[in-house]
């Protein structure tokens, strides 16, 4: 419990110090991630030996908040928690000058402390408010430089995609408590039937949003307008990480149906990610391009039935794709741009990052003994052994192939063409990436204990698995570095740079169809609005009359009456003074004037 309270409050603590002191924002970011990296490790030797902590708070009567530390919760809570510390320590260099790091420092703490309740959330509610949490946050530091052209655009279309995909989690959610009868994740999981096909496919409409999958993964490439502290922890192992974390969890309740469709998305990802970013002009868009096709891997794993090779790949793709993003973020630092015409040459200038910007390029493309040679040879074998081998293997293969094409292809721009010179030394930025390097070259030794502390070990691959990984990963790195992407794509070319839209694209399919609904929304509101306020006009103004009415004609005509009566009254008490001779006299002037009136009237008859 103290663990789970470290790993979970230590980044939401520094991060809400951040924004009440306003002041040393690198330093409590860097002690705020420490300390959540050391309850991590915490968690994880403590879930070693196989066994689950679950923490219950009171939130609703029968649906408490839950967490639960198992030993594949506390692996991916390590995993989230060591990016994070490398890419905070990272940003510490490169946002050493930007006027906003107060905003961007405690929006990446509170980020982190939203995917860690995620990957630790034991019951669904917690699960959805978590992702709720980072959904927003990440919309929030796509966004950071929302002043520059394009920012909020991209902000909003990563928003918009990844909410449309979210329905399918809260309906797969809410389908799962309403059959089990309970929100904990793991009796829901014992879910079968119709209603397991249902909840299945809806999650892996979810995770297509979030892991940027066919047809959603145009956001993905969008989404490169924050910066690149950001775009290395939402690509790596958090935002993107999400939709490949949730059927990783729910993998135990899939039936056949759905892990064929989750293993044919992939797979169709693989391929199609993989042709855009060798046909991406931009290293950060290649880069995210490249972050779709291997999370498309990780669900042909799924989908073949073997998910902890798909959570081998996630934790290798998590330590390459953040050393990769922090080394494009080096050489965007020296050329303050990432097109790939700007960039020939810079990995001259910085022999010590290219240096580990090409072993990490290395290690995606499933080079031994990297961590991705490892776990793409279990994705492989997974695929050869799967009831659907004939359509996820050559999709596997595909991938693969394109993974070292377009990881040779970055290599060679950057060593291409004049070296140029070096901005200012980059101490923070190159701690940090070479951390995440040198785990993106070892982690795979770490693999087989893994496995077994899992108690899900793979099966031994026989040799055919080894030899086909190695040969398509140097066929692939042989490929791109001797051919251009237009001699290897040829017509694909236009396509690929374009996204493979069809009809517009999700563009015209989602995002203009969301906006223009929203847009509609907006005016109804008004018309609404202008409506309720026109009625409240007219009520006011016959308010007003009626107090007009109330106040000048009823009471002043009351009041009037009641005034005169009161002045007739006091004229008429001064005739009754007491003095009888007065009495007699008034008296005396009646009877004169009766018998006055008497006399005089027959003349008037």
């Amino acid at each position: 419990m103290n663990w789970l309270a470290l790993t979970l409050l230590a980044p939401l603590g520094a991060g809400l110090a951040v924004f009440v002191l306003r002041r040393l924002p690198a330093a409590i970011a860097l002690a705020g991630a420490g300390l959540g990296l050391a309850g991590a490790l915490g968690l994880f030797a403590g879930a070693m030996d196989g066994t689950d902590v679950m923490a219950s708070l009171p939130f609703l009567p029968d649906l408490p908040i839950r967490l639960l530390a198992s030993p594949l919760t506390a692996t991916l809570s390590l995993v989230v928690a060591t990016v994070a510390a490398m890419v905070l320590t990272y940003a510490a260099g490169y946002m050493a000058r930007d006027p906003e790091k107060i905003r961007f420092f405690g929006t990446m703490l509170m980020f982190v402390a939203a995917m860690q309740l995620l990957v630790l959330s034991g019951d669904w509610i917690t699960l959805l408010a978590a992702w709720e949490m980072i959904g927003f946050s990440s919309y929030l530091l796509i966004g950071f430089w929302y002043g520059r052209a394009g920012v909020p655009a991209a902000a909003m279309r990563a928003f918009l995609y990844t909410r449309t995909a979210d329905l399918g989690l809260y309906l797969a959610a809410f389908l799962l408590i309403g059959v089990a009868g309970t929100s904990e994740i793991s009796a829901t999981l014992a879910t079968t039937g119709t209603p397991a096909l249902i909840a299945g496919l809806l999650l892996l409409f979810a995770a297509m949003g979030k892991s940027a999958q066919v047809p959603m993964q145009d956001w993905l490439m969008r989404a490169m307008a924050g910066p690149t502290p950001v775009s290395a922890l939402l690509h790596s192992a958090t935002l993107v990480a999400a939709g490949a974390i949730l059927l990783i969890r729910a993998a135990p309740m899939l039936p056949g149906g759905a892990l064929l469709a989750v293993g044919v998305v992939g797979g169709i990802t693989a391929l199609v990610a993989g042709l855009m970013a060798l046909a991406a002009r931009d290293l950060k868009r290649l880069l995210a391009a490249s972050t779709a096709s291997q999370y498309g891997l990780m669900l042909v794993a799924l989908g073949a039935g073997a998910p902890v090779a798909a959570l081998l790949h996630l934790i290798a793709h998590a330590a390459i794709k953040s050393s990769l993003f922090l080394g494009a973020g080096v050489f965007q630092h020296d050329r303050e741009r990432t097109d790939l015409d700007a960039l020939a040459g810079a990995g001259r200038a910085r022999p010590g990052i290219f240096a580990g910007f090409a072993l990490a390029a290395l290690a995606l493309a499933g080079l031994p003994p990297m961590a991705a040679y490892v776990s793409k040879d279990a994705i492989l074998a997974a695929a050869l052994d799967s009831p659907s081998a004939v359509w996820l293997l050559p999709l596997a293969l595909a991938g693969s192939v394109l993974t070292g094409a377009y990881m040779a292809r970055a290599l060679r721009v950057l060593w291409s063409g004049a070296a140029g010179k070096a901005q200012d030394a980059v101490p923070y930025m190159a701690v940090g990436m070479g951390v995440l390097v040198t785990l993106a070259v070892t982690l795979g030794f770490g693999f087989k204990p893994l496995e077994t502390m899992l108690g899900a070990e793979l099966p031994e691959p026989s040799w055919i698995i080894p030899a086909m990984g190695l040969a398509v990963g140097l066929g692939g790195l042989a490929l791109g570095w001797a051919l251009p992407p237009a001699r290897l794509l040829g017509p694909l070319l236009a396509p690929a740079q374009n996204g493979f839209a069809v009809g517009g694209g999700m563009d015209a399919l989602v995002a203009r169809p969301a906006l223009a609904l929203a847009a509609a929304c907006e005016r109804l509101e008004r018309w609404l609005f202008a409506g309720v306020l026109a009625i409240g006009r007219y009520s006011l103004s016959v308010g007003r009359n009626a107090l007009r009415t109330d106040h000048d004609i009823i009471n002043g005509t009351i009041f009037g009456f009641v005034d005169r009566t009161i002045a007739l009254a006091a004229r008429a008490r001064r005739l009754q003074s007491g003095f009888i001779h007065r009495e007699m006299a008034l008296t005396f002037a009646g009877i004169a004037v009766v018998v006055g009136v008497l006399l005089a009237a027959p003349l008037f008859l």
